[in-house]
């Protein structure tokens, strides 16, 4: 994507992983980050936590008059319980042993608010992870990959090689379900189609 081209949306994530999705459907950005709370309230569940913090994320970073925001959110959730990015080594270790062998959901929100109010989708993909020993665990943390995914790891990295199958949207697990998204961005008056690939 040619980075002269003026950007057509705002990003309200710093999120590399977002940025280079929608530049993948040549969708350029205006990275504008917003900070939130990101504790999940008492009593909710996983899929009204991610929608919460998209749309509050996307309210957030959007002026009245100014380019469509974009917001999003990834979950990964075990047996209902949501399992954030690791601390340290020993965390990210203990989510590892957590997802290993067995089957996890993934939960993504976007939302966008525009000139078409503030819509919002979520996607939940199905992704099983194979058995990892404690020294697979070990060198895995050395590379540096899962100290910020959701999760501890990441399937769009050299996570891939745990991962035995994967039912839903695998631009969602990475972070942005893309079939949705641009049903949000054309919503919105956001044009997909009409750039020259560079």
């Amino acid at each position: 994507m040619s980075s002269s081209r003026p950007p057509c949306i705002r990003l309200a994530s710093a999120s590399p992983r977002r940025r280079d999705l929608l530049a993948a459907i040549d969708v350029s950005v205006e990275v504008r980050p917003v900070a939130l709370d990101e504790t999940p309230l008492p009593g909710e569940v996983p899929e009204e936590y991610v929608t919460r913090l998209a749309r509050e994320k996307a309210a957030a970073g959007y002026e009245p008059g100014g380019m469509p925001t974009l917001g999003a959110d990834t979950a990964v959730v075990r047996d209902g319980e949501i399992l954030g990015k690791p601390v340290d080594a020993g965390h990210a270790a203990d989510m590892l042993r957590r997802l290993a062998g067995r089957s996890h959901e993934v939960m993504t929100a976007v939302a966008v608010h525009g000139p078409a109010g503030l819509l919002v989708r979520c996607v939940t993909s199905r992704v099983t992870l194979r058995a990892i020993d404690e020294a697979e665990i070990a060198a895995y943390w050395r590379t540096g990959e899962p100290a910020d995914k959701a999760g501890g790891y990441a399937i769009q990295g050299r996570g891939a090689v745990f991962v035995t199958h994967l039912e839903g949207s695998h631009s969602a697990v990475v972070g942005l379900p893309l079939c949705e998204t641009a049903d949000l961005l054309s919503r919105q008056g956001v044009p997909l189609w009409n750039h020259p690939v560079s």
